[in-house]
């Protein structure tokens, strides 16, 4: 039984952070149990930040050290930059000539980011805006992905590129996509360390190659119960940004912890103190696999190179049929 496909990609946006870390867990596990193509998606990332791209070729490589650092294995499967293999492009562009503009403006995200990117100052009404669906449905059906692992936040997106699917099929007569079933994970939503949505923008994340230090530095940041003012003062774990951390990265300990917060039988300094040592554990060898990367930039090259070539030889496949049934390869 030949396993089923999954795309699923990043947009290099900078670094990734400590909440990223279940999202790859995710992918190792996906990459168990299925054809898997993960791409860093940088034409996405000039959608609402195209005006400015002097960052990018870091952030790219940046993003693949976290990939690398946190354990997926590019010899599983290809690991590659979305503009590296140009038919996600051709098939965007002939997605494009088929779906109806009222489907794109009806996407439930679309007017909503319009309105929070106008308050920060930034204009994003743009055409590659309007069609980051239509973008993001031939990255999956590119390689005629089954199955995407995606929040409840991606699920009208997802939607789009099944009605996408269909739509092609239908108007061709074909059977060339499937249309892709969602796999939602289980992702834990993290507060950022000052209890606002963590954010690069708000400096409260935790960077997944954070030192020793710096995570130190971040957890004593936490937000803790405001009233809580004595060490031996009860505490409401409900209300502390620790206590949330502690429930997903210290599960052994966490009954306890709660137990001995509401009891006043633990400081605030000693929790945080033992958060700091759990999340160097977990952070310790991603760390050393990052660094081991880091020293090899040629093999970094060579992953991206190889991924972008296995990418394309699947894409090639589908563009090849999709340019058959729409009449355009020429045959004479």
């Amino acid at each position: 039984m030949s396993k089923g496909v999954v795309f699923s990609g990043m947009r290099p946006t900078g670094k990734l952070h400590i909440g990223h870390l279940s999202v790859l867990d995710n992918w190792i596990d996906l990459q168990k149990e299925y054809r898997c193509y993960f791409s860093i998606v940088d034409w996405h990332a000039l959608t609402t930040a195209f005006e400015n791209t002097s960052n990018m070729q870091e952030n790219i490589r940046m993003m693949l050290l976290d990939w690398l650092g946190a354990g997926l294995d590019f010899e599983k499967s290809p690991l590659f930059i979305q503009s590296q293999v140009k038919e996600h492009a051709e098939l965007h562009l002939l997605f494009s000539m088929t779906i109806p503009v009222s489907w794109l403006e009806r996407v439930p995200t679309y007017k909503d980011q319009i309105q929070q990117f106008k308050l920060q100052s930034k204009d994003v009404a743009t055409y590659g805006f309007l069609g980051y669906p239509v973008l993001m449905a031939a990255d999956i059906l590119v390689y005629r992905a089954d199955t995407v692992p995606v929040g409840e936040d991606q699920l009208a997106h997802l939607e789009l590129c099944r009605e996408l699917a269909r739509r092609f099929n239908y108007l061709y007569k074909s059977d060339i996509f499937p249309e892709p079933k969602a796999k939602l994970a289980q992702i834990p939503l993290l507060p950022g360390v000052d209890g606002r949505k963590m954010s690069k923008s708000y400096n409260n994340d935790i960077p997944i190659g954070a030192t020793k230090k710096e995570i130190q530095e971040k957890v004593q940041m936490m937000i803790t119960d405001p009233a809580r003012i004595k060490k031996n003062d009860p505490g409401n774990p409900d209300i502390c940004v620790v206590n949330t951390y502690q429930s997903i990265y210290n599960k052994k300990e966490i009954d306890e912890i709660r137990y001995n917060c509401r009891a006043g039988n633990i400081g605030c300094v000693m929790c945080k103190k033992r958060l700091a040592e759990v999340l160097d554990e977990i952070l310790d060898p991603l760390r050393e696999r990052r660094e081991y990367y880091e020293k090899r930039p040629d093999l970094l090259c060579e992953i991206l190179e190889t991924g972008a070539k296995n990418a394309r030889e699947e894409a090639i496949k589908t563009l090849s049929l999709v340019r058959d049934v729409m009449n355009i390869a020429v045959k004479w």
